[in-house]
């Protein structure tokens, strides 16, 4: 295909390039000929009205015609070249830094007329406006006809220049309009009136629309950009979902009186929104296909119930379930809820980890081989070649961000085609959710149990630190627990932040009366293990940590979360952190300490987005405003496409929209074999996202 041979061109052999302007723009990121026609102008500028000097306003970019009123090097504290503009409304002062005095007296000869764009200011000292290195150009010169157009104004390369750059992407242009070929489908093109690519770029290249929409990102050219990176994404996942859902999976019989006698046992009654996930469950566990399904919920929502009562359906329909956590400590946690859950049921609950004693593996192994075991609760050594089942027809991955693709992968294929549950305490945010789990059915648990009491949250400043420790030693005095988070293992040069491995020693002696325990990433597993079942048995008072507890055990009696540095971590991250405290009877509390000393910082307010809310949805949407999805998380890892020109969170109507356009198509032909869609199919394999996709959850 001749269009993947031109996009891929290297950019030093497009016209008007060459070796020296190539070094250049590779520095930029700019490689091939596809980059340079992604090399979006960052801003527009309209030339096409020309104002009179009277109708000049600071804060605006203009252009005026002014005749040379007087032009001189004005001694200061440094010199100045300064030209004095005027027409028969004004006047206005142009100055120009380190100048070549000749040349510039030359130039700027009494009376001469020049075209000025440049960025107005007020001078308060000199009580005028002036435009500070301006552009000028000889009014009489000029052809008005090129110049009075929308210019694009491109991030700034050095030793490249705005014209040279603005002929380097027209040859682009040209060279793929050469060889183009349409490959979205015509009815959806023609339905949203969206030009073909190439015309795209020269619309957002060239200015070829109104101002206003081209700087919102809002012009025809733009809309078609946005619209297909997130239309090929999406077709891919729509691909994906079709895919599974013509693989026969399990119809299990939901009319479960296992179901009935464990929702009967439990000494609480489930919320409503545990009632209505179940159910979306239940409805994919009675259908023959695979159940692809995420559980999104609060720490502390009631997702492993659900998951549990999800879990004895394919125990009393026959099958086995394998629930998977990222840690043993996590796995431990889960083994022992579950095995409380369902006691008197009849269920065998086995528990596989690393550090299970060899003998006990073999019965254990020996137990899933021949259905004796019922579920089996692990970290990843479930998924050990070792571990084979004799039917399992539910895998559940916890806190599944924390595990590989490939590790889930793994876990699912111990089955034939068996129903996958992931569950995951960091919300996400909608817009983000239809990007890295398009492929899969979301459930939201957004209530949390009668009788939890939200934790009280308080931003607080270094010179809080005695004041907030007081505070910790009078919980500790109740006969609680607290935890003390930093972002930093060791002291760092080029962070001024507290760390860990620094403050351990000074914590220790502040709280010499209780048992202070350290906890960070480098330490051993084991190690790790041991300190965090002190910590739950209450033999260690208050742990000093890094965020390796984010994902971690249930301590219902830690009553305070104090996190060092707070403003290093995302808004997500930090409710994750927050959410080890609260999990008992007493009321508990998270206090957020910035480094800076400044109240009203930037830092400062962006936390107290956490004192004002508990709501995790609320905070992940605040987050993906702050921090993009590049870095929320598990995106990185989900394989999906960096955006070029897209953002989803400004663009979610078009996401949306180009969502439907892709599953229409995908319920259509959903394997890409009609004639008029085998183009959009090769180009989903040239750029590599089926490839990519294939990894992603659920594959």
């Amino acid at each position: 295909m001749k269009l993947f041979e031109v996009l891929s061109k290297d950019i030093q052999y497009v016209k008007n390039v060459g070796p020296q302007r190539a070094k250049v723009l590779k520095k930029a990121g700019v490689n091939t000929l596809e980059d340079m026609l992604y090399f979006i102008p960052r801003d527009y500028e309209d030339r096409r009205k020309i104002k009179k000097i009277g109708q000049l306003r600071p804060g605006e970019r203009a252009v005026f015609i002014g005749e040379v009123w007087s032009a001189s090097v004005v001694e200061k504290r440094t010199d100045i070249f300064e030209v004095i503009f005027r027409d028969d409304t004004g006047i206005i002062k142009a100055k120009w830094f380190n100048f070549k005095a000749s040349a510039f007296k030359k130039r700027f000869a009494e009376g001469k007329r020049f075209l000025v764009v440049g960025d107005v200011r007020y001078n308060r000292y000199e009580r005028c406006l002036e435009v500070v290195h301006p552009e000028t150009r000889d009014y009489e010169l000029v052809d008005l006809e090129k110049f009075a157009r929308i210019l694009p104004v491109y991030p700034s390369l050095e030793g490249v220049g705005q014209k040279t750059v603005e002929k380097i992407v027209d040859s682009c242009i040209k060279e793929l309009e050469a060889v183009y070929e349409e490959y979205i489908p015509a009815s959806i093109l023609s339905s949203r009136s969206m030009p073909s690519l190439p015309e795209a770029f020269r619309i957002v290249h060239f200015g070829l629309d109104e101002p206003e929409k081209l700087k919102a990102r809002r012009s025809r050219g733009h809309y078609r950009l946005i619209f297909e990176e997130f239309f090929l994404t999406q077709v891919a996942l729509a691909m994906r979902r079709a895919g599974v859902r013509r693989i026969k999976g399990i119809a299990f019989n939901t009319n479960s009186q296992l179901l009935k006698r464990f929702i009967s046992s439990l000494p609480f009654e489930l919320t409503s929104a545990q009632r209505r996930v179940l159910k979306e469950i239940l409805n994919d566990m009675a259908k023959p296909e695979p159940m692809n399904r995420l559980i999104q919920g609060d720490v502390g929502s009631g997702k492993t119930v659900v998951a549990v009562a999800a879990s004895l359906v394919a125990v009393d329909n026959g099958y086995q379930v394998a629930f998977m956590a990222p840690t043993e400590i996590l796995a431990e946690q889960h083994y022992r809820n579950i095995r409380e859950m369902t006691k008197g049921l009849s269920v065998n609950v086995a528990l596989l980890t690393s550090s299970t004693p060899r003998g006990e593996k073999e019965i254990i192994l020996r137990g899933l081989l021949s259905g004796a075991v019922n579920i089996v609760v692990g970290t990843h050594a479930l998924i050990q070649e070792r571990v084979n089942f004799k039917a399992l027809g539910l895998a559940v991955i916890d806190e599944q961000h924390r595990f590989g693709v490939m590790q889930r992968k793994a876990l699912r294929e111990k089955g034939e085609n068996c129903d996958l549950l992931v569950m995951t305490a960091t919300p996400i945010p909608r817009t983000l959710a239809l990007t890295v789990y398009g492929d899969l059915d979301v459930s939201v648990i957004d209530e949390l149990p009668k009788g939890r009491k939200p934790v009280i949250t308080r931003v607080i400043t270094p010179k809080d630190r005695e004041k907030a420790y007081a505070f910790i030693e009078s919980q500790l005095r109740k006969g609680r627990q607290a935890y003390i988070v930093f972002p930093l293992i060791e002291e760092s040069e080029k962070m001024d932040l507290p760390s860990v491995l620094e403050m351990y020693p000074l914590i220790a002696e502040r709280f010499k009366e209780f048992r202070v325990g350290l906890l960070h990433g480098r330490m051993n597993g084991q190690e790790k293990e041991r300190v965090m079942r002190e910590f739950k048995e209450g033999k260690i008072h208050v742990l000093v940590c890094t965020t390796v507890v984010e994902v971690g055990v249930d301590v219902p009696n830690a009553t305070v979360m104090m996190v060092e540095g707070a403003e290093r971590f995302g808004l997500s991250q930090l409710h994750q952190l927050r959410g080890r405290v609260g999990r008992g009877e007493h009321r508990s509390y998270c206090l957020l300490m910035t480094s800076s000393e400044k109240v009203g910082s930037t830092s400062y307010m962006r936390l107290k987005v956490l004192e004002e809310t508990t709501d995790g949805f609320k905070i992940a949407e605040e987050d993906l405003k702050i921090r993009g999805p590049g870095e929320l998380l598990g995106v990185r890892q989900s394989g999906l496409t960096e955006f070029r020109v897209a953002d989803i969170l400004k663009d979610r109507e078009i996401l949306q929209d180009a969502r439907r356009a892709a599953f229409n198509l995908i319920e259509e032909d959903f394997a890409l074999m009609k004639p008029e869609n085998r183009l959009l199919k090769e180009v989903l394999e040239r750029k590599g996202i089926l490839e990519r996709l294939s990894y992603v959850e659920g594959g």
